[in-house]
C-alpha cells in the first residue's frame, strides 16, 4: 500500500477561532503540528469554538502567534473535519492545490483515493482459497470487500460491531454486510481501506458481487414505525403513538430484528429441548398448545432504548434508538417451569445453571441467534417466563417471532428469543455472540480495545427508567391556563419492581412535581412486569420562552436513574437510563 500519498494539508491563513467538528470520514488521524520549529506528537482532540493561542498553549507547542500550521496525515485515517474561516492549501504529493471549503477537500481527497474496494494498481492479486487460509489471529485474519483483500487483524476493535466481524473471516465481507447493513456506512469502508493488502482476483470479485438479498422474504410492516436500520429491520414508534395504549398494538411495537425473519414452516416445526437430567423432548406447536395455557402482561425493552442521547457524550456503538424502543403487550403459551417439570427436570439434583435458547434466524455462517437466563428464572413458577405463540390475544406475528418466541418478563428483550427452536440446559451460559461478546455494560473508561467481555456479567435485568413522551423535543407546546404544561410518559423498572414515583422538573431540578401513576399493573411486587403510565401538570414561570423539562422514576427498591449520561456511559451504549431531557419552546 502506497501509504503517506497525501503528504500533508497546510493551513497558510487563519483567524483566532476555528471549529473542528466530528466527521462523518473516521479513520485519518493528525499525526502532528507544526507552527515554525515547534512540533507536537499529540493527536489534535475534538473542540468547538477554541482560541488558536489557547488550543496551541494546551498542546505546548509553546507558540503564541500564529505562523503556519501543517496537519500531517498518514494510513488514510482522518478523524476530524477542519472548518476554518478562511481556505486553506493541500499539498497531494508536492502537487499544491487550492481549496476553499471541506467539501471541496473531500472530493479531493476521494478522487485521489479512489473508492473503498476499487482495484489499485501495484498491489499484489490474491484467490478466494488464498484468503480462506488466513481464519484465524495465528495466520491473521484476512476477508475480501468488492475487489479488494484486507488484513483485519488489527481492525476488528475498531469495527462499529466489534467481534460480529470474525464471522466474515475468511471469505467475503458482502454476504456478512448484506445481514449486518447496519455496519456498512462511508465511515467504516473507508476505515477499511488502512488495511488494504491486495486485490481480488477479478473473477471471483464479480461472483462475490452478483449475491442474493437475504432480507426478501421479510414481512411488510406499519408506515408509521420509525426505521433505525433497514437491514435487519429495525424500528420504533413515535413516543407520542406509543403511550396512546397501556396495551401496546402489535403494529406499533418496536422491532428488533439481528438477522433476516425466517420464513418457517409449521409441517417442519418443532422444539428441541436438551439438557442433563431430563428427558430430550421435540415438541410441534400443536403439542405445546395441548399444555395449559398462561397470560401474563409484560413489557420488553431493548437495552439500546435511549441510546441515541447516550451517543451525544460520545459515540457507542449500535442503532441510535430513542425512547420508544420499549412495550406492553399480553403474552400467552405455556410456561417454562411446567414444561422443564413435566420432562423430568429436578432444581434439586440437577446442576444446570442456565436454560439456553436458540433461534431460527441464521447468521451467514449458519450459527443461530441465542441468549440465556438463570436457572432460577426459569423454573420459578412466579418468573412466569413463557413460551408463547400469542401477542395481544392473536398468534404472532413473524416480526415477533411467529411460531413461539421466549418471554422473560422483567429481563432484557435480548433473552426474549424469537422463532425458538432449541432449548438447552447447561452450566454455561448460551455460547451465541449477543451472549458472550454483546449487550454487556462497561465502566466509561473502557474502551474497544481494553474491554473484558469475558468478564463482564450479561445483561439481565434492567434497571428503572422512565421517559417523556409527550410532549417531544422541541416542541412549541401551550400553556395552561393554570401556568403549567401537560407532560406524559412511561416509566418501568426490571426485575418485577413496580414504579412507586414519577419526578418531573422544569427548572433544572429547583422545584419537582410528582406525575399521577395514570395506569399500572396490580401485580403483587417481585412479578410486576408492565410499565406504569404517568401525567403530570408542570408549572412554568410567565418570563420563559424555552424550558427543559427533566423526568426521572423510582421503583419499590428504591432505585432511582442517574442524573447524567456522562458517568453512565459505556461502549455498547446500554443502560440508558439517566434522567430524560426535553426541551421545550412555550407558547401562550
Amino acid at each position: 500500500m502506497n501509504k503517506g500519498r497525501i503528504s500533508a494539508l497546510t493551513l497558510t491563513r487563519a483567524t483566532s477561532y476555528f471549529d473542528i467538528r466530528p466527521s462523518q470520514y473516521h479513520g485519518w488521524i493528525c499525526n502532528s503540528l507544526e507552527t515554525r520549529s515547534c512540533t507536537s506528537g499529540q493527536y489534535l482532540k475534538a473542540h468547538s469554538h477554541i482560541n488558536m493561542c489557547e488550543l496551541l498553549g494546551r498542546l505546548a507547542l509553546g507558540e503564541m502567534t500564529m505562523g503556519r500550521i501543517t496537519l500531517h496525515i498518514f494510513k488514510f485515517q482522518f478523524e476530524f473535519e477542519f472548518y476554518f474561516q478562511f481556505g486553506f492549501q493541500c499539498e497531494f504529493d508536492h502537487d499544491r492545490r487550492q481549496v476553499s471549503s471541506t467539501e471541496e477537500l473531500d472530493e479531493e481527497v476521494a478522487s485521489y483515493l479512489g473508492k473503498p474496494g476499487g482495484r489499485i494498481d501495484g498491489l499484489p492479486t490474491y484467490k478466494m482459497a488464498d484468503v480462506a487460509k488466513h481464519s484465524s489471529a495465528e495466520k491473521r485474519l484476512w476477508v475480501t470487500y468488492k475487489e479488494g483483500v484486507y488484513d483485519i487483524t488489527d481492525f476488528v476493535d475498531s469495527h462499529p460491531g466489534g467481534e460480529a466481524i470474525l464471522m466474515a473471516v475468511g471469505s467475503a465481507l458482502e454476504p456478512f454486510w448484506n445481514l449486518y447493513a447496519v455496519h456498512k456506512t462511508p465511515q467504516v469502508t473507508k476505515l477499511l481501506e488502512q488495511y488494504r493488502i491486495g486485490n481480488l482476483d477479478p473473477a471471483e470479485a464479480k461472483e462475490n458481487a452478483e449475491g442474493h438479498d437475504p432480507y426478501h422474504a421479510d414481512p411488510s410492516r406499519d408506515p408509521e414505525l420509525v426505521p433505525s436500520n433497514k437491514k435487519p429491520f429495525n424500528a420504533e414508534p413515535l413516543p407520542e403513538r406509543l403511550i396512546e395504549n397501556y396495551i401496546t398494538p402489535t403494529e406499533y411495537f418496536y422491532v428488533r430484528n439481528h438477522l433476516p425473519v425466517p420464513v418457517v414452516d409449521l409441517s417442519n416445526y418443532a422444539i428441541e429441548i436438551e439438557g442433563p437430567g431430563i428427558k430430550s423432548t421435540s415438541l410441534t406447536l400443536e403439542e405445546l398448545k395441548k399444555m395449559p395455557k398462561h397470560t401474563i402482561t409484560a413489557t420488553v425493552m431493548c437495552a439500546g432504548n435511549r441510546r441515541s442521547e447516550m451517543s451525544q457524550v460520545k459515540e457507542v456503538k449500535g442503532l441510535y434508538w430513542g425512547p420508544s424502543a420499549i412495550g406492553n403487550a399480553t403474552w400467552s403459551g405455556v410456561k417454562l417451569s411446567e414444561l422443564l417439570e413435566k420432562i423430568g427436570f429436578d432444581e434439586s439434583t440437577n446442576e444446570a445453571l442456565h436454560v439456553q435458547f436458540e433461534g431460527l434466524d441464521l447468521t451467514p455462517e449458519s450459527n443461530p441467534y441465542g441468549g440465556s437466563i438463570p436457572i432460577e428464572k426459569a423454573v420459578d413458577p412466579k418468573g412466569d417466563v413463557i413460551l408463547a405463540y400469542e401477542m395481544n390475544g392473536k398468534p404472532l406475528t413473524r416480526d415477533h417471532g411467529y411460531p413461539v418466541r421466549v418471554i422473560a418478563p422483567g429481563i432484557v428483550g435480548a433473552r426474549c428469543v424469537k422463532w425458538l427452536n432449541r432449548i438447552v440446559l447447561s452450566k454455561e451460559e448460551s455460547p451465541a455472540f449477543w451472549q458472550r461478546r454483546d449487550y454487556k455494560g462497561f465502566s466509561p473508561n473502557v474502551t474497544a480495545e481494553t474491554a473484558k467481555w469475558d468478564e463482564a456479567a450479561a445483561i439481565e435485568e434492567l434497571p428503572v427508567i422512565s421517559a417523556i413522551c409527550v410532549p417531544s423535543k422541541h416542541d412549541h407546546v401551550h400553556v395552561n391556563d393554570d401556568s403549567t404544561v401537560t407532560v406524559r410518559g412511561y416509566a418501568w423498572s426490571g426485575g418485577g419492581r413496580p414504579i412507586i414515583r414519577v419526578d418531573v422538573t422544569s427548572d433544572g431540578g429547583n422545584r419537582w412535581v410528582e406525575a399521577e401513576l395514570v395506569e399500572k399493573s396490580d401485580a403483587r411486587p417481585g412479578r410486576h412486569w408492565s410499565w406504569t403510565l404517568w401525567e403530570v401538570k408542570v408549572p412554568v414561570t410567565a418570563s420563559q420562552n424555552q424550558v427543559e423539562l427533566w423526568a426521572k422514576a423510582v421503583d419499590s427498591s428504591y432505585n432511582v436513574q442517574p442524573e447524567s449520561f456522562k458517568h453512565i456511559w459505556n461502549i455498547r451504549g446500554v443502560l440508558n437510563n439517566a434522567y430524560h431531557r426535553v426541551p421545550i419552546n412555550l407558547v401562550r
